[in-house]
């Protein structure tokens, strides 16, 4: 029988009384909690009902228990306004009375709104203003460490230069010969496909050298970069932000351009035109093996022919489109490294920002080499 009576004063219940003192009457008894309102989802529906009685008389004086989340669910059922006669405990009206000077956020969708789009355009617009403001500053600053650094060679960042060599050349060796190779036997597989239906066999030699020496290998190559050494870039700034290793250096007067930026654009500017190279290299070898499975071009022949297909001059446009990408890349990732705020949110935000913006500057600056150079080069 106790125990009956307890799950009694623990459930939430709704009385409407007809009559009281001439006005109808809406009794609310029990614990009003969250887990009791959903529950019971009769209760909620019938509160609504109830709360479009305007003249309704409220009696929540029997309530004993009454949380934060009810006391905001009744306010918002009754319109976000004390109803004109309330009957209430101090303490449940102080919580009401927190809801009441506070502004609940909307949760409907705000639909579509020429202005709010106009808005996010306009932003978006002075974003990408500020980036391109900041890329030119940092750009700006290092042609005059470059001037620094002629008049005083002793100041040259020898060891950061090194290291960046090492890390962003030595160690992509590995994943460049190998991706340089794979597509070097696509390209040839799917090339010697077609020019066997017209018995032009040879000309695999001129497409896979063309196509690698001038185009494939520093475009592979940049884009490997790219996701790999230029991520781990802005990653290790973001790192050094989050940190406080820049203010440190700051605070000793120790420049983040000449010592963070400057050789790091340095290595890659060097880095960039070398591993062409390799990548160039690997990806022929694969165009080799694959000819001469697949149409009995012996190596030697490939070799010899290859010279006479490709002008030298090739070789020297990718060369410094190489040496372009490189610079470009370390530029960018630095450049949204100093972006980072210190916190993890935003290093990883950046970081993926900074891999997207570097392939895409490189493959808009590979289109802009392939127009200048359209004519330049040919057989």
């Amino acid at each position: 029988m106790d125990d009956n009576r307890t799950n009694l004063k623990k459930q939430a219940i709704l009385e409407l009384i007809g009559q009281k003192g001439g006005k109808s009457s809406a009794c609310l008894s029990g614990d009003w909690t969250l887990s009791n309102l959903t529950i019971d989802a009769s209760l909620q529906k019938n509160i609504k009902q109830a709360a479009n009685n305007s003249h309704l008389h409220w009696d929540l004086h029997s309530v004993n228990v009454l949380d934060n989340a009810t006391a905001l669910w009744l306010w918002q059922a009754w319109g976000q306004s004390l109803p004109a006669e309330l009957e209430i405990k101090p303490e449940h009206l102080r919580l009401i009375n927190k809801w009441q000077s506070q502004t609940v956020p909307d949760s409907s969708s705000p639909g579509f709104s020429v202005a709010l789009t106009a808005n996010y355009l306009a932003q978006m617009m002075a974003n990408v203003f500020k980036q391109f403001l900041d890329f030119v500053t940092m750009l700006g600053q290092l042609l005059l460490d470059i001037g620094h650094l002629l008049r005083h060679p002793g100041d040259i960042p020898w060891p950061e230069i090194s290291i960046t060599i090492f890390e962003s050349g030595v160690r992509a060796l590995g994943i460049t010969a190998l991706v340089g190779f794979l597509i070097g036997i696509v390209l040839s597989y799917l090339s010697a496909l077609q020019l066997k239906l017209f018995g032009a066999e040879i000309y695999i030699i001129d497409i896979l050298g063309l196509s690698i020496i001038r185009e494939l290998g520093p475009l592979l190559a940049a884009i490997l970069v790219a996701g790999r050494s230029g991520s781990a870039i802005t990653a290790q700034i973001g790192i050094m932000r989050v940190t406080e290793e820049l203010d440190a250096l700051s605070a000793m007067g120790i420049s983040h351009s000449l010592r963070l930026v400057l050789p790091k654009v340095a290595a890659l500017t060097v880095v960039m035109p070398l591993l062409s190279v390799w990548t160039s290299a690997t990806a022929l070898i694969g165009g080799m093996f694959s000819a001469q499975n697949t149409l009995d071009i012996s190596y030697q022949q490939f070799l010899i022919k290859l010279p006479d297909a490709v002008p030298l001059l090739n070789v020297f446009i990718g060369l410094g489109k190489s040496a372009v990408f490189g610079l470009m890349i370390a530029l960018i990732a630095c450049h949204f490294g100093f972006c980072i705020k210190p916190n993890t949110e935003s290093l990883g935000n950046e970081t993926t920002n900074s891999v997207v913006a570097a392939i895409t500057v490189v493959i808009m600056v590979d289109a802009l080499f392939a127009i200048l150079f359209m004519d330049v080069g040919m057989p």
